[in-house]
C-alpha cells in the first residue's frame, strides 16, 4: 500500500515493495500523488519495471546513460575516441540505446547478446559489454538520481548458461610460419607495405597495436637501439608508464629500413584500420581464428625460446608479474627437450622474412 503524506504544503508518494526498489515523488495535489502510485504500482503488478517518465518526469533511455556516462568520465578521465571503451560504449548505443531504461528486461539483454554473438564477438567480449552497461547504470543511477533494478545482475546467469558470455580463458594460438608470410604478402600486395611492416614489428617486439601505431621517432634512441613505450597499459597506473623496451628480433633493423619519416609518427597508420586489414588477410587466406593479439603471444614465446628468463622477457613485453606475462607464454613441456631455443617452428628463424 502506498504512504501519501502531506510536506510542506506538497503531496509526496511513496511505494514501497518487497524485491522492488523504494519509488518517491512529490506532487501538487494529494489526486496526483494517488494517481501516480496507483500506475506505479499497477506496473509492479504485472511484473514491469515502472515507467521512466512516471518516475522522473520524463523517459529515460539507454542512450541518454551512456551519455550521462560520458561526461561523468570527462571530469576525470575522458574516453578517447580511438579507444576500447569508446567502441564498447557505441555498440551498446547502437543495440540498446533506444530502450526505456527503466524498463530493460532480461531478453532486452539476450537479444543484444545474441546479435553480438552473430556479428562475431566471443563470449569474453560480450561479457565485457554486459559488465560495461551494469557500470553505466549503476553509477549514472546515482548520479542522476534515477531507480533502476539490477537488471544485469539478474541476466548475468541465463547468458553464462547460454554460453553468450565467459572468461577469457587462455589463448594459445600463434600464427604458423607459413600464415605469417602468406598474411604478410597479402597485406602488402593489397593493403601497402606499412601495413606489412607493423605486423612485422608487432611480433619483433610483441607490442599491443595501440602502442605500436604511437612509437614516435622522436623516441628512438639509435646508440643503445632502444624505444620508449609512452603510456603503457597498467592496472593502476597507464599515464605517465613509460618504458624502454629493446629493439630485438629484428626491430632495429626493420625501423633502419623504413622509409623516409612520413611525419612524427613510425607507423602513421590507425589502430583500428590495422586490425581490420589484418582481418581480411585471414579471411582471404582462410586463416582460422587468428587475431591481431595473437601476435603478442607469439612474439613474447619467441622471447621464451630463446632463452631469455622472466626479468628480460619482462622488460619486452611490460607486464610486471609472472601471473600476467605467463598468459602470453605458449609453451609445451616437451619443447623442453630441444633446449633454449625449442623445437623448429616450420622453419622459423625469428622475425619473417620480407616476401
Amino acid at each position: 500500500m502506498a504512504s501519501i503524506i502531506q510536506v510542506k504544503g506538497s503531496w509526496r508518494a511513496l511505494v514501497r515493495r518487497k524485491g522492488h526498489p523504494t519509488f518517491c515523488q512529490t506532487f501538487p495535489t494529494q489526486a496526483q500523488a494517488k494517481a501516480w502510485a496507483r500506475q506505479i504500482e499497477a506496473d509492479i503488478d504485472r511484473g514491469e519495471a515502472p515507467k521512466a517518465e512516471l518516475v522522473m518526469g520524463k523517459r529515460v533511455l539507454v542512450s541518454d546513460l551512456l551519455a550521462a556516462y560520458r561526461r561523468l568520465r570527462a571530469k576525470s578521465r575522458p574516453i578517447a575516441d580511438d579507444s576500447n571503451e569508446h567502441y564498447m560504449l557505441k555498440a551498446l548505443d547502437k543495440g540498446l540505446g533506444s530502450l526505456d531504461a527503466a524498463r530493460l528486461q532480461v531478453a532486452d539483454l539476450v537479444g543484444y547478446c545474441e546479435a553480438r554473438s552473430e556479428g562475431g564477438a566471443g563470449p569474453y567480449t560480450i561479457n565485457m559489454d554486459i559488465g560495461k552497461l551494469g557500470t553505466v547504470m549503476r553509477l549514472t543511477a546515482a548520479h542522476l538520481k534515477l531507480q533502476l533494478r539490477d537488471v544485469v545482475g539478474e541476466a548475468r546467469p541465463l547468458l553464462k548458461h547460454m554460453g553468450l558470455i565467459g572468461g577469457g580463458g587462455m589463448r594459445e594460438r600463434r600464427p604458423t610460419e607459413d600464415e605469417l608470410v602468406a598474411i604478410l604478402k597479402w597485406l602488402e600486395d593489397n593493403r601497402g607495405r606499412i601495413y606489412a611492416d607493423a605486423v612485422r614489428f608487432a611480433v619483433a617486439t610483441a607490442m599491443r597495436r595501440g602502442e605500436i601505431v604511437r612509437v614516435m621517432w622522436a623516441d628512438v634512441d639509435p646508440k643503445k637501439r632502444l624505444l620508449l613505450v609512452r603510456d603503457r597499459k597498467d592496472p593502476r597506473q597507464k599515464l605517465g608508464n613509460d618504458q624502454w623496451v629493446p629493439l630485438l628480433n629484428g626491430a632495429w633493423e626493420l625501423l633502419q629500413a623504413q622509409p623516409e619519416p612520413r611525419g612524427d609518427l613510425i607507423f602513421p597508420v590507425h589502430e583500428q584500420t590495422l586490425s581490420k586489414y589484418f582481418k581480411q588477410a585471414c579471411d582471404a587466406l582462410s586463416v582460422p581464428d587468428l587475431h591481431f593479439h595473437d601476435l603478442r603471444h607469439d612474439g613474447i614465446s619467441k622471447l621464451f625460446e630463446q632463452g631469455f628468463d622472466i626479468p628480460r622477457v619482462a622488460l619486452v613485453s611490460g607486464h610486471k608479474s609472472w601471473n600476467n606475462l605467463k598468459r602470453y607464454a605458449n609453451l609445451k613441456p616437451e619443447d623442453l627437450h630441444h633446449g633454449p631455443g625449442g623445437p623448429p617452428r616450420d622453419g622459423d628463424p625469428g622475425t619473417p622474412p620480407r616476401p
